[in-house]
């Protein structure tokens, strides 16, 4: 589902080096709690050509930039289809919340076809990634003083993330989506705060004992969701995946096109 983009993060896009596959954004405003001064974070994945694969002098295959667009903060980064491909394969949740992201700033008919192979990626084991993405932001969170509501944020986002993700296999990145569900307490009201707020928003001491106790029921449920999940242990998509690198790095004459701009 393509979203009413703004039309800066549209031209930093067309300004990529390489053909995209697709460009989204991810980080707060996907999650669904972007404050006013949030920058964007636009990610996605493009295709070096064979030349700068196979020659000695190899491309770029990881393009990362900063920088205001018209008064509009913005930080890209994507990665040539071979690395995307192989992070997909190995149990990394960012890359399929990217790929699935309804913020979409450019796709293509090979991200189309991406997102369909995608679910043979999905295992039980990604809800790793989410444990330890959790662990990170709760000592991020717990250390700062004063502490700030975003990290907090982040451990209720992706630790609701990966229990959905075990129970339904399906990647859902948005805390206001998956909040309707869990109906935890304080977490809409966090929400509002860090919307109408400073990105380095602060938060009362006093409620910190309240989400302790939550991260930690809530790690004991990612953790059970784990265990009862019927979701495959290992990836089944890599056939599929070195099928459509191959198509993509060396187009044959004739081949449909999968690769364009929209």
């Amino acid at each position: 589902m393509e979203t009413n983009v703004d039309a800066r993060l549209r031209r930093e896009a067309a300004l990529h080096p390489y053909p995209l596959i697709f460009a989204t954004i991810s980080g707060a405003h996907l999650y669904g709690f972007a404050s006013p001064d949030s920058d964007y974070d636009l990610r996605g994945c493009h295709v070096l050509p064979a030349r700068e694969v196979v020659g000695l002098s190899p491309g770029r295959e990881t393009i990362e930039s900063s920088r205001d667009e018209d008064g509009l903060e913005l930080d890209l980064v994507t990665h040539d289809v071979r690395k995307f491909f192989g992070l997909m394969l190995n149990k990394n949740g960012y890359v399929l919340e990217q790929l699935y992201s309804p913020l979409v700033v450019h796709s293509t008919p090979a991200h189309q076809e991406l997102k369909a192979i995608a679910r043979g990626c999905i295992t039980r084991h990604h809800s790793h990634h989410y444990f330890g993405f959790a662990e990170t932001q709760w000592r991020l969170f717990d250390k700062e003083r004063p502490r700030r509501i975003k990290p907090l944020l982040y451990v209720y986002r992706v630790l609701l993330t990966g229990i959905h993700l075990m129970r339904t296999g399906e990647i859902e990145a948005n805390l206001e989506n998956l909040n309707q569900e869990a109906e935890l307490p304080r977490v809409d009201e966090l929400m509002a705060l860090k919307r109408e707020g400073p990105e380095r928003s602060a938060m009362k001491d006093s409620d910190v004992a309240f989400h302790l106790d939550e991260y930690d029921r809530l790690r004991t449920e990612l953790e059970d969701a784990h265990q009862a999940s019927k979701l495959p242990d290992v990836p089944s998509a890599r056939p599929a995946l070195n099928d459509l690198l191959i198509r993509l790095r060396l187009p044959t004459p004739g081949s449909s096109q999968v690769v364009h701009n929209t």
